[in-house]
């Protein structure tokens, strides 16, 4: 990943941000994206509230000019889910085949993948990318898409050149 690369890791977390539990996927992310060269500038903790969270992924990229923002968790089915809606919310548009991508890599593993709502989008040019809230479903999905991650972020930052060179 290009060194000038400003990301952010936001946990969505009722347990989480009460302290009542350690932000394992948070802190695998963070890893996974620093081995990879991104800039981790922003890493938070918010509860699962729709307006906290889009308060959060608006200011990264409006203010802070964040490249490339990585959630983890809201993302299923319970009532407290709000990740996708919170997306649909800030994004200028999705990105279904990174989401499709994550699905179908994570169906060979667990039929419950099918249950997921997790999303990618852009805002601006930011790329955000909606992980589950487990480790593991964390690692396994970023794994999925972080061949495509620099492309991604380059385009988004104006490459012109063509996609097929």
């Amino acid at each position: 990943m290009a060194p000038e690369i400003r990301g952010g890791v936001l946990t969505i977390s009722d347990k989480g941000s009460r302290g009542e539990r350690r932000d394992e996927s948070g802190e695998l992310i963070v890893q996974m994206l620093e081995e990879a060269g991104c800039d981790v500038i922003r890493k938070e903790i918010v509860p699962d509230e729709l307006s906290r969270i889009v308060e959060k992924l608006i200011r990264w990229v409006d203010e802070d000019g964040l490249s490339l923002i990585v959630t983890s968790g809201g993302t299923g089915l319970s009532p407290t889910d709000v990740t996708p809606q919170a997306m649909l919310k800030i994004i200028d548009y999705e990105v279904p085949g990174m989401a499709e991508a994550m699905r179908a890599a994570s169906l060979r593993k667990t039929p419950h993948a099918m249950l997921s709502r997790a999303m990618v989008g852009v805002r601006k040019s930011c790329l955000i990318i909606n992980l589950p809230g487990s480790p593991g479903g964390a690692r396994d999905n970023l794994t999925v898409v972080m061949p495509a991650l620099d492309h991604a972020l380059s385009k988004l930052a104006g490459d012109p050149s063509d996609c097929a060179s």
